[in-house]
């Protein structure tokens, strides 16, 4: 039909044009695909300034954390407040400064060697975390407001008045207080208070779970033991399985427990892992693949189509607590106290001794990855990125 400017069912046609969708190309986002391809961008290029990020790589190349490259004279000296602390895991000696800047997922900057497997430390509880929100999406755990007593029984570890009323989310927060003993290591004994003695530490009054903050690695133990319990197949694995294999990490990676570290389950000896590496063990990976895993935060859970990790769980883990408004389910926040200069308190980051971040910043969509940097540049470097933003 010819429509001419006199025919009566112009008006018709042109309210329909407005009810129709435009169909505009919308702008795909970037995922970097399996193996070594990952597409490199100028700062430029990006939209960076190209000046202030070098100046961000300059300053972490020449701010080298400062504990020992042999990582076992580095644990036992940094934690040697500790009555009977020792290495119960493996420890491998690190690399120099590393690290990289994403920007809409595509790599802006990287230094040192990237490539290298090196002990993450207590980035690992960020794994841990996304373990326990698999359980969740799986239905395993139906929420983290239960009680662990109500899923785990064994071992007795969730026994009692105290231990029993902690809940997954009090674990999550590090605000459960609990007290025992997991694999030989009381939970006293780490990280203790500066005054008192071990009498002092072991009669202490207890906290009601979720009222105060303590950061705490054989509760966190805990965690993946009582997680162990439940999905009754090894963490490591389902890391492998549901998220690392999905986002293309390399096979190089490990996620180490201890030597004594065993409980059996369905028959099996199975190692119940650390979420850190404050006794050795704990996650050992290279800043690419913990860039990915940064990078799958970074995009609501969601890999080129695949939804790994819930939206829900990304949004979950970046609330603040209400024991420690700087922490949210193993995942810090700057909600609190910490203070990284002029930089946009929307951001989460995962954080492990000797300077090992990832920097999740959805919103602008920046991954940073640091490898033994100085903690105490740590906020001057990041504002040296959002800086190049401007």
């Amino acid at each position: 039909m010819s429509l001419q400017k006199s025919s009566p069912l112009m008006p018709f046609y042109m309210a329909l044009l407005f009810l129709l969708p435009l169909n505009l190309p919308a702008q795909d986002l970037y995922f970097p695909p399996a193996g070594s391809e990952w597409e490199v961008k100028t700062p430029s290029e990006a939209g960076l300034n190209e000046g202030l990020i070098n100046q961000a790589v300059e300053l972490a190349m020449e701010n080298e954390n400062s504990v020992d490259r042999d990582l076992r004279i580095a644990i036992l000296q940094g934690f040697s407040h500790e009555p009977y602390h020792e290495l119960a895991g493996p420890v491998r000696e690190r690399g120099g400064p590393a690290g990289m800047i994403l920007k809409d997922g595509y790599i802006v900057a990287s230094w040192g060697d990237v490539d290298r497997v090196d002990m993450t430390f207590s980035v690992t509880k960020s794994y841990l975390s996304t373990v326990a929100g698999l359980a969740l999406d799986r239905g395993v755990i139906r929420s983290i407001d239960d009680r662990v007593a109500e899923y785990v029984w064994e071992d007795r570890m969730f026994d009692g008045e105290h231990n029993g009323a902690i809940t997954w989310e009090h674990l999550l927060t590090q605000s459960s207080d609990w007290y025992g003993t997991l694999f030989g290591m009381e939970d006293w004994g780490d990280r203790p208070p500066n005054e008192g003695g071990i009498d002092d530490w072991r009669m202490r009054d207890l906290n009601s779970p979720g009222t105060h903050f303590k950061y705490n690695d054989v509760r966190v133990n805990l965690l993946a033991y009582a997680l162990l319990q439940v999905v009754r197949e090894p963490l490591p694995q389902i890391l492998k399985n549901d998220v690392m294999d999905p986002i293309g990490a390399s096979s190089t990676w490990r996620w180490f427990g201890y030597d004594h570290s065993w409980t059996m389950i369905d028959g099996q000896q199975l190692q119940s892992v650390s979420g850190g590496g404050h006794n050795g063990g704990g996650i050992f990976i290279n800043t690419v693949d913990q860039a990915r895993f940064g990078l799958l935060f970074a995009r609501g859970g969601e890999w080129d189509g695949s939804q790994i990790v819930s939206k829900d769980w990304v949004e979950k883990v970046q609330v603040p607590s209400e024991a420690n408004p700087d922490y949210g389910l193993m995942w810090w926040t700057l909600k609190g106290d910490t203070d990284w200069g002029n930089v946009p308190d929307h951001l989460y980051y995962a954080a492990g001794f000797g300077g090992n971040y990832i920097i999740v910043d959805e919103e602008n969509d920046i991954v940073i990855i640091t490898r033994w940097l100085d903690n105490g540049v740590v906020g001057e470097f990041v504002e040296l990125v959002y800086r190049a933003l401007d």
